[in-house]
């Protein structure tokens, strides 16, 4: 046997490989499934109590902790080293926070959508540069 045929060999059981499956019980993806529904049906008892400008908030927090959920077990992020996880979670939170951002702001300008006529159309308007 040569020292090719040799080396091969050793490396024919993967001993040394870390292992990178992750077998989750049935039990586990159950509980996480009813995790997911539960919050589900409070993301819709919440937006029953009419909190006003909360209604969006708890709704992406609500939806964070899911995709939280989602990430930990179904990706196999809660197997992983701790600060792939903190990465990963925190650009949740951020997007999170820029999406609830974003529509805290369409109520500034509701009002002057409310009051468009909707059966008027403006005229389009041709801007023409000074040198025509």
């Amino acid at each position: 046997m040569n020292e090719h045929e040799h080396a091969h060999d050793s490396h024919g059981d993967h001993g040394d490989l870390p292992r990178y499956n992750h077998p989750v019980s049935v039990k586990l993806l159950l509980t996480v499934f009813f995790c997911l529904v539960g919050l589900t049906i409070l993301t819709v008892v919440v937006n029953g109590f009419g909190l006003g400008q909360l209604d969006i908030w708890a709704a992406l927090l609500i939806a964070s902790v899911k995709a939280a959920i989602v990430c930990l077990f179904f990706m196999h992020m809660f197997w992983e080293k701790g600060f792939n996880i903190i990465a990963f979670i925190s650009s949740l939170f951020f997007v999170t926070l820029f999406i609830g951002l974003t529509l805290m702001d369409t109520r500034a300008y509701r009002d002057s959508q409310d009051k468009f006529p909707l059966d008027k159309r403006p005229e389009p308007t041709v801007v023409r540069d000074a040198n025509s």
